[in-house]
């Protein structure tokens, strides 16, 4: 009988050890999903409070109203957060092409190094051999991608 008694007690200090350990695994794994949700959450919380606008007219001139070859476009910052207005933080793709030549100036706003929400800026890119015909323009700022199609 005490036999009986000592493999139970055995059994039983082994189920919990495992337990344990199972535990332990299951709680640092949660841990980690954990924080990737909060960083992905984050991250798209970013994502979803930027948000631009292409104003212009696609009816109007856009491209070449100074003879320089330049196509210029007004985009305005409709999210709830402020950007910065440089070339460099956006992508520029001229029908499919992705264009290095951009200039970008705050038309409308209170300070030209910053982009608040609300204010407009003036998107200059240097396309010089652009024919005759239908056009696409496609702006791209922390992740809020805007098309524009126009006709010259």
């Amino acid at each position: 009988m005490a036999s009986v008694s000592a493999s139970h007690l055995i059994l039983f200090i082994a189920s919990v050890l495992v337990a344990a350990s199972v535990a332990g695994t299951i709680t640092t794994t949660v841990g980690r999903l954990s924080d990737g949700v909060s960083q992905q959450g984050d991250a798209l919380s970013q994502d979803v409070r930027t948000d631009i606008e292409i104003i212009s007219d696609s009816g109007a001139p856009v491209y070449d109203r100074d003879g320089n070859g330049n196509l210029s476009l007004l985009v305005k910052n409709t999210g709830s957060r402020s950007l910065v207005p440089l070339a460099s933080q956006m992508d520029v793709i001229v029908d499919g092409q992705l264009e290095q030549s951009v200039n970008v100036t705050v038309v409308d706003g209170a300070s030209p190094n910053s982009w608040q929400p609300g204010d407009v800026i003036r998107v200059d890119i240097s396309v010089p051999s652009l024919e005759t015909g239908d056009h696409r323009v496609q702006i791209t700022a922390n992740g809020d991608k805007e098309v524009f199609r126009f006709n010259i």
